[in-house]
């Protein structure tokens, strides 16, 4: 069976297993397909490719689907990502603050447990639907595209301009699922470390737009800021970049402009 294998940089080949020596120089950085990761190290490393790649095959039926529901409502989604602790949700219950009757907008809302964040963004104008991981997903620490699919029932997605699902908070799996949605949009606090791209690209590369949150918090931390701009440029050397402070309301309007576009233009 051919494989296709991504190197550090973004770039890729295929060639054939037959192809393939790992005695020899050839050694570079294995993404199968589909974003698997290099497996070698396990006795059963083929048969564990096979069937990730299998299940991110059926993921990514299920997200064309929902993307064709999508399209169908005339709704446009973003696939809000962060780790932990990033501010992800009070940045967005200060956009829904900010964007008001100017945006129909609807919200999925995952977590492993609790309604914790799912409460918190409710009153503010937007219909929220909840996911815990935990109810019926095997407690997983992201969001894939059948439980995004779970959700819409709940939501009236033909009155929506714009659905924003804010994923699971992790920095590695919710970057490996594509969910339908249009643009991806994550959350990066400055109390994580400028390393940061560079010990997560996957997650970095695959974002369309990196808010750079917790900027007020920059005079009190020990973060070189422009060392993560170069390190956060090696992996994703053209995404878009706001800086943002959900506590001071600094780059709101603007994260709350690049929705606006994104839903008048897709």
């Amino acid at each position: 069976m051919g494989r296709f294998h991504y190197h550090a940089d973004g770039t890729g080949h295929s060639h054939d297993d037959d192809d393939h020596d790992h005695d020899s120089a050839h050694e570079h950085d294995h993404r199968h397909e589909g974003g698997v990761g290099d497996h070698s190290g396990y006795t059963t490393g083929g048969l564990r490719v096979d069937v990730l790649e299998k299940i991110l095959g059926e993921n990514d039926h299920t997200a064309e689907a929902n993307r064709s529901d999508f399209a169908e409502a005339h709704v446009h989604v973003v696939n809000m990502m962060s780790s932990p602790g990033a501010g992800k949700t009070t940045l967005l219950r200060e956009v829904l603050l900010h964007i008001g009757a100017t945006l129909r907008v609807g919200i999925v809302e995952g977590d492993v447990e609790t309604s914790i964040d799912a409460d918190r963004l409710a009153g503010l104008g937007a219909p929220v639907s909840l996911i815990n991981t935990a109810n019926g997903f095997g407690g997983e620490c992201h969001l894939d595209a059948t439980m995004v699919r779970s959700a819409l029932p709940r939501l009236p997605l033909a009155d929506l301009d714009l659905l924003i699902i804010e994923n699971v908070g992790n920095l590695v799996c919710p970057a490996e699922f594509d969910v339908g949605e249009d643009a991806r949009a994550m959350v990066f606090s400055i109390t994580e470390g400028e390393e940061k791209p560079l010990k997560y690209p996957v997650m970095f590369r695959s974002a369309d737009l990196v808010v750079v949150n917790k900027i007020d918090l920059l005079p009190h931390l020990d973060f070189d800021l422009a060392a993560f701009y170069s390190n956060l440029r090696d992996v994703n050397p053209h995404v878009r970049t706001i800086e943002t402070s959900a506590k001071t309301g600094l780059g709101v309007d603007d994260v709350c402009n690049w929705l606006r576009a994104l839903a008048d233009h897709g």
